[in-house]
């Protein structure tokens, strides 16, 4: 192959594998989606091997494919790492970031990874603990930047993601046959927690609370050994895990809706502003991911 490689190519390849279709890839991109085709048949033209199914605007990546887009990955990497090496302009200091541990589980590692590449020479500092902690650590200027669960109590959260709350339970247990339904919940100021509990008083079903903890992968440890059923937003599902509903007698839960607060009384820096606008975009992309399933 004597063509040497379009980074502008494999970036719009990133992003379709990112985003599941040629279309959302090419608003991801600013492309128009003809431009985004063409650019996969140039890039398959310089590798000499087809990288998508035979459909043409499919998605889903051949054997070839498959192989090209970790060599991708590590190109656009490297590619990000070497600007941001020579930009005296780049961003440095420290940013204090807090967010739950279910969350922290689910979008840091994306979220840092994104924001690592475009601003190596910044410190983030990660606390983790419930929504009402991180407020207090918002107002008491101990942190810059939060991911919250949106309730009444944060109502100066920027709404960043909607998702549905759902039940859970283990696929290998009928826990939602049983007449008390045991549950598996977060701690008294758990907002998810007061929810299901005032959601089964409505309809009244009968319940107790087993097991108690701020801890998600306590929680899923409790389910996924088939002992009490919970409830957890659409994203944090995990395998071994079966979603129960109105066909099982479980009410329907109102949306988990995550935010993002910033420290009240102080301007915002463009630190803060830079991992902010990530956090935005690493949800995004994970709203895609979800469509694309």
């Amino acid at each position: 192959m004597a063509a040497m490689l379009d980074l502008d190519q494999l970036r719009t390849f990133v992003a379709i594998c990112d985003a599941g279709s040629f279309t959302r890839a090419a608003e991801t991109v600013h492309k128009t989606q003809s431009a985004v085709s063409m650019q996969m048949r140039r890039l398959e033209e310089r590798i000499g091997k087809p990288i998508f199914g035979r459909d043409g605007r499919s998605a889903k990546l051949t054997e070839e494919g498959e192989r090209l887009l970790g060599y991708a990955r590590r190109l656009i990497r490297l590619s990000d790492e070497t600007v941001a090496a020579f930009d005296d302009e780049e961003l440095s200091g420290r940013v204090r970031l807090g967010t739950p541990d279910d969350y922290a589980d689910r979008f840091l590692p994306e979220i840092l990874a994104r924001f690592s590449r475009s601003n190596p020479r910044v410190e983030v500092t990660v606390v983790c603990e419930p929504t009402l902690q991180l407020v207090e650590c918002l107002r008491a200027g101990s942190l810059d930047l939060a991911i919250v669960t949106s309730f009444k109590d944060t109502s100066t959260a920027e709404v960043v993601r909607q998702e549905p709350l759902l039940w859970v339970v283990s696929n290998q247990h009928r826990l939602e046959e049983e007449d008390v339904l045991p549950l598996a919940l977060g701690r008294d100021t758990c907002c998810w927690r007061k929810g299901a509990i005032e959601a089964l008083a409505a309809t009244g079903r009968k319940n107790r609370l087993l097991y108690a903890s701020n801890n998600s992968t306590a929680l899923a440890a409790a389910v996924l050994a088939g002992l009490a059923i919970s409830v957890l937003p659409e994203s944090a599902l995990r395998p071994g895990m079966r979603v129960l509903g109105e066909a099982e007698g479980l009410p329907r839960l109102a949306p988990c809706e995550i935010g993002l607060m910033r420290a009240p009384g102080r301007p915002s820096t463009a630190l803060v502003e830079a991992l902010a606008e990530h956090i935005v975009s690493s949800l995004d992309n994970l709203s895609m991911r979800i469509a694309a399933e």
